[in-house]
């Protein structure tokens, strides 16, 4: 898998878990921890997009 496509499933994933965390805070019921979880994961997406990114510019 190229570098490009790598960072557009990772940037359609991180997109997704902003939806489901946007979705989640509408509904007071949903379990913050599963929005803490949410947000982690996210934050993880970003990272690793961001390292990519940096990888792909040192190259």
């Amino acid at each position: 898998m190229s570098i490009q496509a790598h960072l557009a499933e990772l940037e359609k994933r991180h997109k997704a878990l902003e939806q489901q965390i946007n979705e989640a805070q509408m509904h007071p019921s949903f379990d913050n921890l599963k929005i803490a979880e949410l947000k982690r994961r996210k934050l993880q997406v970003k990272d690793e997009i961001a390292r990519l990114r940096q990888d792909a510019s040192v190259h």
